[in-house]
């Protein structure tokens, strides 16, 4: 897939987001679309996965740490066929398989129950030291909140990746720099994330996280890295694609109205060269 296609499916996966915000009437809408171009990278030119075994030992893992950011995985899930798209619409739903937070009893492609925020490293890290203890070849990937990195345990699996050089383990920090409450500089400043990584020993990447290229060569540069774990830390927008959100901490949980809703749908179709669609002709 190059660059463009991944773009156009990267717009499919966040119509597809508001999708789900139409049918529950909220969702976490800033993040999810802040870490879309990088889950849709992960799954659609970077991982070993496959939809008809997602359970196959020598798959890739992914793990959403931040897991309030679920709408973007689900999406992608659709749109890479681990369940039907017409599932999106029951969203937060009672007894739905898609809800608030990834359950991996629940939905094929989810492997840990994420949203309890720095676990999901921890998680990853014993992932890792796994399948090189079976002496497997598959890789693990992490997205984490910026926000998110102010909680201690993280720093503990920062620590242990490093000592026992888990080059197979990287991790993407989505820096769109805002949480629920506001700012994350202003909450609990964790920057600069480059030098704290690299003084734990980790291999450390910058890009922008809305640039396909940009994704795709850091994780190439990732498996270079053959004596350690890489983080990547991506520049990315809260809330990217729709412009009355973008760079918002409201857009953290949206609930909209319906003319926002028609509004954000119509800025993403428009986007994807869809400029004849309207309604949610999904």
């Amino acid at each position: 897939m190059d660059y463009r296609e991944l773009e156009r499916t990267a717009d499919r996966c966040r119509i597809s987001t508001l999708r789900m915000v139409k049918a529950a009437g909220h969702g976490h809408i800033g993040g999810a679309f802040s870490c879309m171009d990088i889950v849709t990278v992960l799954y659609f030119k970077e991982m070993k996965c496959d939809s008809g075994a997602p359970h196959k030992k020598e798959r890739d893992r992914f793990l959403l740490s931040a897991g309030h950011k679920c709408l973007a995985q689900y999406a992608v899930l659709a749109e890479k066929g681990y369940f039907p798209k017409p599932y999106l619409d029951t969203y937060g739903s009672l007894g739905t398989i898609l809800p608030g937070h990834p359950d991996m009893n629940k939905l094929p492609g989810i492997e840990a129950n994420t949203g309890a925020l720095g676990h999901g490293l921890a998680i990853a890290v014993g992932m890792a030291m796994g399948i090189r203890l079976d002496e497997g070849d598959s890789r693990v990937y992490v997205i984490m909140g910026d926000g998110e990195l102010a909680e201690g345990s993280n720093w503990e699996a920062i620590a242990a990746a490093a000592h026992y050089k888990l080059s197979n383990l990287c991790v993407f920090v989505d820096f769109n720099g805002l949480q629920i409450s506001g700012r994350v500089q202003d909450i609990m400043n964790f920057t600069p994330f480059k030098e704290r990584f690299e003084a734990f020993g980790w291999n450390v990447i910058t890009i922008d996280g809305h640039d396909m290229k940009q994704i795709v060569e850091a994780l190439e540069m990732a498996r270079v890295a053959v004596d350690r774990p890489t983080v990547i830390v991506a520049h990315t927008i809260k809330g990217k694609g729709i412009p009355f959100l973008e760079g918002k901490a409201a857009s953290h949980f949206w609930s909209p109205n319906e003319g926002e809703l028609d509004e954000a749908v119509k800025s993403i179709k428009i986007k994807a060269g869809l400029q004849e669609g309207k309604g949610y002709d999904w």
